[in-house]
């Protein structure tokens, strides 16, 4: 027959027997738990019904453990012990409170925001070691919400009762153009000129590639896109190159210094990407999101004053 655990049988309840063991006495019990004395006495003595067997006996006002009550502390220390190990463990695999943080990140965010994030964090969590994973914003919004990354920071993504975000900057959206094409000089460009030309563009998934169609969306005609890469800086690399123009976002362009020039597009193009800290509502009480989000609402104020 299977022995079931009384619900009378609680970790709390352990615990304050461990403590009355201890201390001998029900006053000081009560003080080192934060119990009143009727709390401490009414947990002792559930106890005794849970396991339907006497724990203590009374003397005068004085509550005295039996050997019963000893021998249960004694396997009550090894599984509260165990338990205690146990919670730490499962925490620290879900990422909860380690000292090991999976950040994710745009490939574009890696050379200014990303390092000053990871720097200031330190600063204040110098035990905490940070591994950056990069992807797309679909990708590493995937890897949030399966748990293989704790925060990340990405385009902002759709609303969502489970997501939490703290917005960091917006960003201009430019035309990019090889150094030495006449279209560098142009105060503005209106993308009807382009109709013809060829394009380079990131694959699905993206923040610049949902920009990127919604703003030819605007100008009413599909580019012809001669080819797409899996990451920003390889596209400013097809861009300097002379394989296509394309449309990139303002923060990488001291990136490739004058090889790629950033063309303002014309006030019907204009759009801007919203950039945030993301992290999943269940973590944001874990003290390193609490450090990232502190970082992050600091860096976002100074974003915003240039």
């Amino acid at each position: 027959m299977k022995v079931r655990i009384d619900e009378e049988i609680t970790f709390r309840k352990l615990e304050t027997l461990l403590e009355f063991l201890k201390v001998g006495n029900l006053a000081r019990t009560a003080e080192n738990m934060d119990l009143s004395a009727v709390s401490v006495h009414r947990a002792l003595h559930s106890l005794e019904t849970g396991l339907r067997c006497q724990l203590f006996r009374h003397e005068g006002r004085n509550l005295v453990a039996l050997p019963s009550a000893f021998l249960l502390g004694e396997t009550a220390r090894d599984v509260v012990e165990a338990m205690v190990k146990g919670i730490s463990a499962t925490r620290a695999a879900a990422g909860f409170s380690s000292d090991r943080l999976r950040l994710g990140s745009l490939y574009s965010l890696t050379t200014r925001v990303v390092p000053k994030v990871i720097m200031e964090v330190k600063l204040r969590r110098p035990e905490l070691q940070i591994d950056l994973v990069l992807g797309s914003n679909c990708e590493l919004l995937e890897r949030l919400n399966a748990s293989q990354v704790e925060a990340a920071i990405v385009g902002q993504p759709e609303p969502a009762n489970d997501l939490q975000t703290i917005p960091l900057f917006e960003d201009e959206m430019f035309f990019a153009v090889p150094a030495g094409d006449p279209c560098g000089d142009r105060a503005e460009i209106d993308l009807r000129d382009f109709a013809g030309a060829s394009f380079v563009s990131l694959k699905e998934g993206y923040i610049t590639t949902r920009s990127f169609d919604d703003i030819f969306r605007i100008a009413g005609y599909a580019p012809r896109v001669v080819t797409r890469v899996g990451d920003i800086y390889s596209l400013m690399n097809l861009v300097a190159g002379g394989v296509g123009y394309s449309l990139l976002p303002g923060r990488v362009r001291k990136v490739m210094g004058e090889r790629v020039r950033l063309v303002p597009l014309a006030a019907p193009y204009a759009m801007r990407q919203a950039i945030c800290f993301a992290f999943m509502k269940v973590r944001e009480r874990d003290p390193n999101i609490l450090a990232l989000s502190s970082v992050c609402r600091v860096l976002a104020r100074q974003l915003a004053l240039g």
